[in-house]
């Protein structure tokens, strides 16, 4: 099932983006004209029920109710003469006869249903029957006796019964006929509006769900290409934009991959460069250092108080190229993924002091204090990189010295957090701090922030660098807080549980 999807999705994605706009607009525009449709033929429907109630079912209904006023006028014509014995008399009820077989025929020809015409055909023959009577045997015995006019009159009496009836069971079927119209007409109303409902949701949800999927298919290259632009900006150069994508963005992905590849040629030559120049640097470093101690030795002849101040100098700037040029090395191999580690059992205490008296020196020459809180067990060990370990310290410490100000305090803390189970370390300066958008990148390589007063700081940028790959190689992490004005604070979290193999 994943696979059929996931082949349906690249199929998708194939599809160029207008051809995919247009068919969701297409499918959109469709379930419009369906549900249009549907509407329509509803309300066709229900018009052609409501005709035929006005054409029909109430013309036949309210005719019927005049055949019964027709009877009546007929039977009153026919006492009438019986009474008084008038032609005039005999010629309205045939007049009225008469139209009440048109009535009736005209009912027929109209009437659609079997029901209906069996009850019109009764109607009729008892009507004829009714006319009949009156003519061979109600105007003959007007003239005899009276028993034989009561015979009569029970006859007409019986047939006018009879058609009244009738008459009644085809207003009956009739009125049926209008209830089941509305009942029918009521439900379609109703059902019709719970099918429009049912299909405008769907009609908006699958509209939706289209224009979801198509912008998703649009906008996840187009993410996909800015967070390979952000990680190239980051100097992650290797990251590229996979999978298929449309035709109109298949150039732009290529161009952006093409320059992740440029860039990380470039990157590969130039820390082969700084490896390459550093490693050449070292011999005749080393051979400057060597020779200037040997004049402060005065192996060569004695030297004048302003001779020994400038070898001095010339000592300790070397002394700290020789460990920038080291830092270079020492990153360029973590970044290729050289770098050994020799973990061990170490007591980070007793590394954090011994940092802390290489530094002593010159945290007196600018009357720094310098604290150190220990919060952990006594001679808790962790399975580190001493060597490196001790390199990240030189480095956040130096950096710490470098940024405070005469006769201020850095306090270095060493605490466990039970929550992340790890052993975590900070060093807190007192100096400028750092601009809050300095401070997401200053883990990055060469890269220099800017103090308060918008001059380039001053250093190398690699330090810290260094000091988040060591410590992200122990399976940690470090992070900076950091407020201008009152300085600075580096954590450095290492797990407890953590046990390291040797990393070449």
């Amino acid at each position: 099932m994943k696979d059929n999807m996931r082949a349906l999705w690249n199929h998708i994605t194939k599809i160029s983006i207008f051809f995919r706009l247009t068919l969701g607009y297409l499918t959109i525009i469709g379930l419009v004209i369906g549900v249009n449709w549907y509407i329509l033929n509803q309300l066709r429907t229900l018009s052609d029920l409501g005709t035929e109630l006005v054409s029909y079912s109430y013309p036949a209904v309210e005719t019927s109710k005049r055949l019964l006023a027709s009877l009546l006028v007929q039977l009153k014509s026919d006492k009438q003469y019986l009474v008084l014995r008038d032609t005039r008399l005999l010629k309205d009820f045939l007049q009225e006869a008469n139209q009440f077989s048109k009535t009736v025929d005209s009912l027929s020809h109209q009437e659609h249903s079997e029901d209906g015409q069996r009850l019109l055909q009764r109607i009729h023959k008892i009507h004829e029957q009714l006319q009949t009577l009156f003519l061979n045997e109600g105007v003959e015995r007007s003239r005899q006796v009276t028993h034989s006019l009561g015979q009569y009159e029970q006859e007409r009496d019986s047939l006018i019964d009879q058609v009244t009836q009738t008459i009644h069971a085809y207003i009956t079927l009739h009125e049926k006929h209008i209830g089941a119209i509305l009942t029918n007409s009521h439900e379609r109303a109703k059902q019709a509006e719970n099918i429009t409902r049912q299909l405008m949701m769907a009609a908006v949800l699958l509209g939706v769900g289209l224009a979801a999927i198509a912008t998703y298919s649009i906008l996840r290259p187009l993410r996909q290409v800015q967070t390979q632009i952000r990680q190239i900006g980051q100097g992650q150069f290797r990251a590229s934009v996979q999978g298929d994508v449309s035709k109109e963005l298949r150039e732009l992905v290529e161009t952006v991959n093409w320059m992740g590849d440029q860039l990380q040629a470039l990157d590969q030559l130039k820390a082969e460069f700084l490896a390459n120049v550093s490693h050449e640097l070292r011999t005749p470093l080393t051979s400057i250092r060597e020779g200037t101690q040997l004049m402060l030795d005065e192996v060569p002849g004695p030297l004048t108080s302003e001779q020994q101040q400038t070898l001095l100098i010339l000592l300790e700037s070397s002394h700290r190229l020789s460990k920038l040029i080291a830092s270079l090395l020492d990153l360029s191999k973590m970044e290729a993924n050289m770098m050994a580690y020799q973990f061990s059992q170490t007591d980070l205490t007793h590394l954090i002091q011994q940092s802390l008296s290489k530094v002593q020196l010159l945290a007196d020459r600018k009357d720094i204090q310098l604290l150190f809180d220990n919060d952990t067990p006594a001679d808790q060990r962790h399975n580190v990189d001493a060597i490196r370990i001790d390199q990240v310290l030189d480095n956040l410490l130096s950096n710490a010295l470098k940024y405070s100000s005469y006769g201020t305090t850095i306090r270095v803390h060493l605490y466990l957090d039970h929550n992340t189970e790890s052993v975590c370390l900070s060093v807190e300066d007192t100096g400028p701090g750092i601009p809050p958008e300095d401070l997401p990148h200053i883990f990055e390589r060469f890269y220099q922030g800017k103090s308060p007063d918008g001059l380039v700081r001053f250093g190398s940028g690699i330090g810290l660098a260094l000091a988040k790959k060591v410590i992200e190689a122990h399976g940690g992490r470090v992070w900076a807080q950091s407020e201008l004005g009152k300085g600075t604070t580096i954590y450095c979290a290492l797990p407890t549980s953590c046990q390291k193999e040797l990393v070449a």
